[in-house]
């Protein structure tokens, strides 16, 4: 039964003796992480994970030196830290566990809306690549699979193919309900490929690209099929068009960049243009899982690691603890005590922020009793 139904069943997350104190010991995470990788990892890899993600959530970094320092066993820090690097160093990392893991722990279930992006930093003369792709839920979006690029710039065609493919070996092409993505994602054997699986898309595009009507042969630039609009106004076309020789709907609307400059914001799509426009904004979701995972959580620019696999370890364990304060962080807003809502009708801070805050309380604290049995929201039962 996937764990989408722990927001429905209160009970399941409350600790049987009220106001027990949270146990400190990583056991606790290792006896719920065990539901997952007992059949493919060993004891000592899984009880390294809980001291990892718990270490992570109370230092909020990913220095190596920091995160031993929050390792709760009895070894020193010099020892933890020596573990962290043999395990960076020498350890192969299944990826998939931990994107099955991740999926099993979504909060409702497929279809899903899936949301591709890319995000980077450097690290002296070494560029950090990683294209993203996430599944898009109450305002933020989970990671599911990642591929790391050692090289700037865009993703290929090929980059792209790739991790699609992936997510359907694990998770079925079913799975998906829409693709979104930015200006960046397009280019004509790209939108071939989601065109020939049947892939729903809703993909921006830049406002200069030519786009022909199969009818007249007639071309033209996206823009003109929209210039009648106003700032804030929407329009769909329920006609086919060109677009890099590929059929595809078209929608636009004309918004405020971020300098406050009217500009159009033109989404090409599979099907059902008239939707497109209010789909395309489930989009900078992934903005928010971006910056979960750099600076307003994890700080993930922190590592000194270049190494490409070593990058992927690193990746893959911080979204275990991303969506693990995710999952309480949504539970916390609904069940607990609601975030405050600010003038301007967002929130004062994310699910994200809510709970990582209180679970690095609870790890720090030992005096601090809690009703919440916190290490419940990775559990697969």
């Amino acid at each position: 039964m996937k764990f989408c139904n722990f927001i429905a069943d209160y009970q399941s997350v409350i600790m049987k003796k009220k106001d027990s104190k949270v146990s400190h010991k990583n056991s606790d995470l290792t006896s719920v992480l065990v539901e997952h990788f007992g059949k493919s990892l060993n004891l000592a890899r899984i009880k390294f994970i809980s001291l990892f993600i718990c270490a992570l959530c109370k230092v909020q970094s990913v220095c190596f030196e920091k995160l031993a320092s929050g390792f709760e066993n009895n070894c020193s820090s010099n020892s933890s830290l020596r573990r962290i690097q043999r395990f960076m160093a020498d350890y192969t990392l299944n990826k998939d566990l931990i994107a099955r893991l991740i999926f099993s722990l979504l909060p409702h279930e497929p279809p899903y809306s899936i949301a591709m992006d890319r995000t980077n930093w450097k690290f002296g003369q070494k560029n950090i690549n990683i294209l993203v792709l996430a599944i898009v839920y109450k305002g933020v979006a989970f990671p599911i699979l990642f591929k790391l690029m050692p090289k700037r710039g865009n993703s290929n065609t090929t980059e792209r193919i790739q991790i699609i493919d992936h997510y359907i070996r694990l998770f079925g092409i079913e799975s998906i309900h829409y693709l979104v993505a930015d200006r960046e994602f397009v280019g004509e054997h790209w939108i071939d490929y989601l065109n020939f699986n049947k892939i729903e898309y809703h993909i921006r595009i830049r406002d200069n690209f030519w786009v022909m009507n199969p009818k007249t042969g007639k071309q033209f630039k996206a823009t003109w099929l929209f210039s009648d609009l106003k700032l804030n106004e929407t329009k769909f076309l329920y006609s086919i068009y060109y677009v890099n020789n590929q059929l595809c709907y078209l929608s636009g609307s004309k918004i405020k960049n971020k300098e406050g400059r009217p500009e159009f914001q033109i989404i090409i799509s599979f099907c059902k243009p008239e939707i497109a426009q209010k789909i395309y904004k489930e989009r900078w979701q992934i903005e928010t899982a971006f910056r979960a995972m750099k600076t307003s959580g994890f700080n993930i620019e922190d590592t000194h690691l270049t190494e490409i696999e070593r990058i992927e370890k690193l990746v893959a364990l911080v979204t275990i603890a991303f969506a693990w304060a995710y999952l309480v962080g949504i539970y916390l807003h609904e069940q607990v005590k609601p975030i405050r809502i600010l003038n301007n009708g967002k929130r004062a801070k994310s699910f994200f922020k809510y709970a990582l805050t209180y679970i690095a309380t609870l790890l720090l604290n030992s005096e601090i009793k809690s009703d919440i049995d916190i290490f419940k929201f990775l559990s697969c039962t």
